[in-house]
């Protein structure tokens, strides 16, 4: 007999716990990874099945050791099984989220105490890395996971990595920085089960399942496997799981029993957890039939889904954003005679104008004027960064709107950087929530026009950094219980109704954004073929907020006269209508607020609407949409 224990790791160097309740809304102690120690060696899964002395894998001592019980299986009958699983848990099988080292150790321990790991271990991974923090993470962790050989002891300290971590986010939130054929690796579109806790796990986590029961020996398996693995390339999403058990490989065959398999090649239909369908033998015809047939069920199609809408569909859904460089020796004097004659104390001034004139000022000086900064071009340290943000909180308390407005700017062209795009996106957002709650309360004075402008502008700027925008528009509140996206919601309806017409544009321009950053992920369902797809665990999909900003974008509509502004309040419109999930509440606002009349009057003849293509447009929502 021989202890079995667990090591446990957390792959984000305690940077969950550090930043999981500002980035998800809930704290979570760490992204585990877990080991196997048996008979003196650990037993891990990564790139293939591996082992090391007890402690001295590339990711160095563990952070725990958990004892999972006494063993009476043997060390040789071990390594049988571990040859066995060989098979199964390859390097191109891995799935950072549902087929990892947790499945392997799981695994390990049914065999060889007839339990299983921690339900927290087990669980707590896809939960954290299902948020979209979660997933801006995931390239950086499978890196680091992934690093060195066995034995090894992780290449880089962990603060080093704890800080590739932060910077990362930034980087996948603006742009892909890994190959398509390392995403695969990161995601393959077939899962791998081998055990029954794992498969209720997939059950519970993907609204749709097709499992494919197979054995090694089962040659009318290996004619329609193809046909499955084309099905799971083209289909497979995060609601959508395509998943292989080998019921001849270590537990398989347990969960073929659990569902009453008894022959290969079966495959099994779930929806919502309950089995559909059940089909058997290599029938290729009708494996695809069957799952298409779920996935419609699962997603009935929009009632938009099948209209031509060309106008709005070829609509870009990047962000509008203000780039202009204004006179930063104009704008810092304005700003730095503020600072000197405020009630601030005299030290505090001076602490304040050095913040100012040789931190921000400088910095973004550095931008080249007409070009948008790239990832390498300006660095801003974090004691720096936290600089900037203690003193925009000071100036918040003690200037008036139109002496506060210059530090807006300031931040409005700063988000284009992307290292502070980057540490506003994964640090606790102090500055901007401050400066959108002091503009929208503010918004009603005429002395807040160029507050109101520059803050519009600023919020228009946080869609550089999708991961940033989605903190700052997510329903759940704050630590505090504040929600940023009521300041800004506050500050776009007010503004819309405006008597400036550069505030109104600025607005028409921030309620686009919001609208586009709702479709994007409706569209991508769509061109899957699965536009009835919700959004999975969405904090952005909130029916009262939509139809909030659906009001408000109606009735600007109306008072409109200026055509930018027009342009694109009614594309917001088309946006927010088009493959919105909550059409039952949208339909009835639409005919109660007559946008169709509205929409006509604005497109005819004698209406401010003169461009061809903008008229077009409009033409398309009023009879598509309204």
């Amino acid at each position: 007999m021989a202890t079995v224990q667990l090591y446990v790791y957390d792959l984000s160097r305690g940077m969950a716990a550090q930043l999981s309740q500002q980035l998800t809304g809930r704290y979570i102690e760490g992204i585990w990874h877990t080991s196997i120690v048996f008979h003196g060696k650990e037993w891990y899964y990564g790139a293939g099945i591996h082992n090391a002395p007890p402690g001295r894998t590339h990711l160095g001592p563990p952070l725990r050791i958990l004892d999972l019980g006494i063993s009476e299986i043997d060390e040789e009958t071990f390594m049988e099984y571990i040859s066995e699983m060989r098979s199964v848990y390859t390097p191109d099988a891995y799935h950072l989220l549902d087929f990892n080292c947790n499945s392997f150790t799981n695994d390990c321990a049914g065999f060889l105490t007839g339990g299983s790991i921690p339900d927290y271990i087990r669980d707590l991974p896809t939960d954290f890395l299902s948020t979209p923090f979660g997933q801006a993470l995931r390239p950086t962790i499978d890196q680091m996971y992934r690093r060195g050989g066995p034995g090894q002891p992780p290449v880089q300290p962990a603060n080093d990595i704890a800080s590739q971590i932060t910077r990362s986010v930034a980087t996948n939130a603006l742009g892909p920085t890994i190959s398509s054929k390392e995403t695969a690796t990161l995601a393959s579109p077939i899962q791998i089960c081998t055990n029954n806790a794992s498969f209720d796990i997939l059950m519970q986590r993907h609204k749709a399942v097709i499992a494919f029961f197979t054995s090694q020996t089962c040659a009318p398996c290996k004619m329609v496997e193809p046909v499955f693995e084309e099905l799971a390339h083209a289909k497979a999403s995060p609601d959508v799981a395509f998943v292989k058990v080998d019921m001849s490989v270590g537990l398989g065959s347990q969960v073929g029993q659990a569902h009453n398999v008894r022959a290969t090649p079966t495959f099994l239909f779930f929806l919502d957890g309950k089995k559909k369908h059940e089909l058997k033998g290599a029938n290729a015809p009708e494996l695809r039939s069957q799952v298409n047939l779920l996935i419609y069920d699962a997603f009935p199609p929009h009632p938009h889904s099948k209209l031509t809408l060309r106008e709005l569909r070829a609509t870009s859904l990047n962000p509008i954003l203000f780039t202009q460089i204004p006179k930063l020796d104009a704008l810092s004097t304005k700003l730095l005679s503020a600072v000197e004659t405020s009630p601030l104390p005299v030290a505090d001034r001076g602490n304040t104008k050095e913040v100012i004139a040789n931190g921000m000022i400088r910095s973004l000086s550095s931008i080249p004027n007409g070009k948008t900064p790239t990832a390498n071009s300006t660095k801003v340290p974090e004691t720096e960064f936290s600089n900037w943000t203690s003193v925009t909180v000071q100036l918040a308390a003690v200037l008036p709107p139109t002496d506060f407005f210059p530090l807006v700017d300031l931040w409005r062209l700063a988000l284009l950087i992307p290292d502070v795009s980057t540490q506003l996106a994964t640090s606790p957002i102090i500055s901007l929530p401050t400066i959108f709650k002091i503009s929208s309360e503010s918004a009603s004075s005429p002395d807040a026009k160029n507050l109101t402008l520059t803050a519009l502008r600023l919020a228009c700027n946080i869609f550089v950094n999708p991961v940033l925008t989605r903190r700052l528009l997510q329903s759940s509140p704050a630590n505090d219980g504040s929600r940023p996206r009521d300041a800004i919601t506050n500050l776009l309806v007010s503004a819309l109704l405006s008597d400036v017409a550069t505030v109104r544009v600025a607005a028409a321009s921030l309620a686009f954004n919001i609208a586009a950053f709702l479709q994007a992920p409706l569209m991508q369902s769509l061109n899957r073929g699965m536009s009835g797809t919700p959004i999975k665990e969405d904090s952005l999909d909130d029916a009262e907020w939509e139809v909030e900003l659906l009001s408000a974008v109606i009735e600007a509509i109306d008072r409109e006269d200026n055509e930018d502004s027009l342009h694109r309040l009614v594309s917001c419109l088309g946006l927010l209508v088009h493959l919105s999930p909550h059409l039952a509440e949208i339909q009835p606002l639409l005919e109660v607020l007559q946008v169709k009349q509205t929409l006509v009057v604005k497109a005819q003849p004698d209406g401010p609407i003169k461009k061809e293509n903008v008229k077009k447009l409009v033409k398309e929502v009023t009879n598509e949409l309204c």
